[in-house]
């Protein structure tokens, strides 16, 4: 896999896309962080079975991390959903 510096379907810059994740309902945002978790640690994965063991130790720590913060996301929604009905 070529990993590339930009998102195709995106045209906006880097920033800009952190703003647009950045303003996700937090809910949802927990949603996505929890499937980038997915993706690194399946990343790390195929890394380990290729040999990369390096690689694959730090995708899958950055993979809990992420589930990490998608377990706080989910501790904000938990305060901020009352007020969103």
């Amino acid at each position: 896999m070529i990993h590339k510096t930009q998102i195709d379907k995106y045209n906006g810059s880097l920033q800009e896309l952190v703003e647009d994740i950045g303003n996700l309902r937090y809910d949802t945002l927990e949603l996505f962080l929890i499937a980038l978790s997915k993706k690194i640690n399946d990343d790390g994965e195929k890394d380990f079975k290729r040999g990369r063991y390096r690689l694959a130790s730090h995708l899958k720590e950055g993979s809990k991390h992420l589930e990490m913060a998608a377990d706080q996301i989910k501790l904000a929604w938990r305060i901020c959903e009352p007020f969103t009905k």
